[in-house]
């Protein structure tokens, strides 16, 4: 992980690519891709049909969110509701969820 440390109101947090604000929102350099058809995820309607064929099912409790949850396991996916908030750490969880299924590349 790069990029540099940002200290504001108390708070210390990792800035991944500072200035780039202005990039396509949720790849600011990387994109998930679904391994078995080497398909980039472009929207939450395409990763929720790759999600659901692997055994995910699609929570509704929270409006803020957009979840996951599989039956066979604790393990719960939790994204922003905006596609474009999607950020490399989100991308991760859902890789390191789905082992050899998905994997976050530059783009």
């Amino acid at each position: 992980m790069s990029g540099v440390w940002v200290f504001k109101n108390g708070v210390v947090r990792l800035v991944e690519n500072p200035g780039a604000g202005s990039l396509q929102g949720a790849s600011r350099g990387k994109v998930l891709v679904h391994l078995p058809t080497n398909e980039v995820v472009t929207s939450y309607e395409v990763l929720e049909r790759m999600l659901t064929s692997l055994g995910w099912e699609r929570y509704y409790d929270d409006p803020d969110l957009f979840q996951f949850h599989k039956r066979s396991s604790v393990h719960l996916i939790s994204l922003p509701r905006n596609f474009n908030r999607l950020k490399s750490m989100h991308m991760y969880d859902i890789v390191v969820k789905n082992r050899n299924v998905f994997e976050v590349r530059d783009s």
